[in-house]
């Protein structure tokens, strides 16, 4: 069982692709909701909708900024456990970092966060059109790089 802190902070690692920026990134957020901790009423789905913000404004100005560093570094070090579930999810978080960034985040919304195309249109300031389609090229990128019966078995339940 993860604490709301571990679940925001995989949240942000999963849309960043970058454990050093997912902790920066999370780091900011709830400093800026100390100031106003006590007018929040579900500071988690508020977390998550401050750190989906911060993601995607980011990826508005990405061209200003050099080029974001991957899930290499933090991904490279395999830790044997022995489970076929642990190998199954490397898999997969290294199926989403090659994704491009607003693929990976329809994605995690929608399969991690179990948001509705509707929500994620609204988060990201696109179109429901342009979620189903980013969806529907992630799914079948995330199915070449992971494999069909992996891939099929996660988006399936």
């Amino acid at each position: 069982m993860s604490t709301g802190s571990d679940r925001l902070l995989r949240f942000a690692l999963l849309l960043t692709g970058d454990r050093g920026h997912a902790e920066d990134l999370l780091q900011d957020v709830l400093e800026r909701m100390y100031v106003s901790w006590r007018t929040i009423e579900d500071p988690h789905a508020y977390a998550r909708t401050a750190l989906t913000r911060k993601v995607t404004d980011r990826w508005r100005a990405r061209r200003r900024r050099p080029r974001e560093v991957g899930l290499e570094d933090w991904h490279a070090e395999v830790v044997p456990d022995g489970a076929g579930e642990r190998a199954e999810r490397s898999r997969i978080v290294e199926a989403l970092r090659r994704l491009p960034p607003r693929q990976r985040a329809v994605i995690v919304l929608r399969y991690f966060e179990d948001w509705s195309e509707e929500q994620i249109a609204d988060q990201l300031d696109v179109s429901r059109g342009t979620v189903k389609s980013q969806a529907s090229k992630g799914l079948s990128t995330l199915r070449t790089l992971v494999g069909e019966e992996v891939g099929a078995r996660w988006t399936n339940g």
